[in-house]
């Protein structure tokens, strides 16, 4: 890298740490999703909660959503192909800290093709109550249509189960045949 190139990508790399510390965001990653990498995600957020005496049952949450972002990144995220590289079952991951509440923050590639139906699944999800969501949860996992790659969008119904809000998602269109999908999962700090 020339100088010139290595002095603007310097002002990025600042330019985004300065943005993480204002968002209070306390992890981040992007790439290939294995469960060596969750279990370390895990034990990396576990020590920062320690260091903040925050309290047992919001720690259990946010471990569970965790798991359950990072194993939908590691399940559903589409491979592409760019001239230089080879993205398959990567993702972005995310954990931001703040006064109220912490945001698991979740992105991955899709195919357009399934960009209808996750949209009906959330939608579904965030229609229902408490109630509604045990019921939904206990029919898919009796009877649930699974998916090619194992699913039953258990683990959408279990967020918005553990996490009792609705589930914030976006999708952007990246080039013709995918969207990135985002997922944004909120837990109170205060219990």
């Amino acid at each position: 890298m020339e100088q010139r190139q290595l002095s603007g990508f310097l002002e990025y790399v600042y330019e985004m740490y300065a943005s993480m510390r204002a968002h209070e965001v306390t992890l981040v990653y992007e790439g290939e999703i294995t469960h060596q990498l969750t279990k370390a995600f895990t034990s990396l957020a576990e020590l920062d909660m320690a260091k903040s005496d925050e309290d047992g049952a919001v720690q259990k949450k946010v471990f569970h959503v965790m798991v359950e972002c990072l194993q939908n990144i590691s399940r559903y995220a589409e491979a592409a192909q760019t001239e230089d590289h080879h993205y398959s079952g990567r993702g972005l991951f995310m954990v931001c800290r703040g006064e109220d509440s912490y945001h698991v923050i979740s992105g991955n590639l899709i195919e357009n093709e399934r960009v209808e139906a996750l949209r009906e699944t959330l939608e579904l999800i965030n229609s229902l109550d408490k109630e509604g969501l045990k019921e939904l949860y206990k029919r898919q996992i009796t009877g649930g249509s699974i998916s090619q790659k194992g699913g039953a969008g258990l683990g959408f119904i279990d967020i918005a189960r553990k996490t009792g809000r609705k589930l914030e998602y976006k999708f952007r269109q990246v080039d013709a045949d995918r969207q990135f999908f985002m997922l944004t999962s909120t837990i109170e700090r205060k219990q």
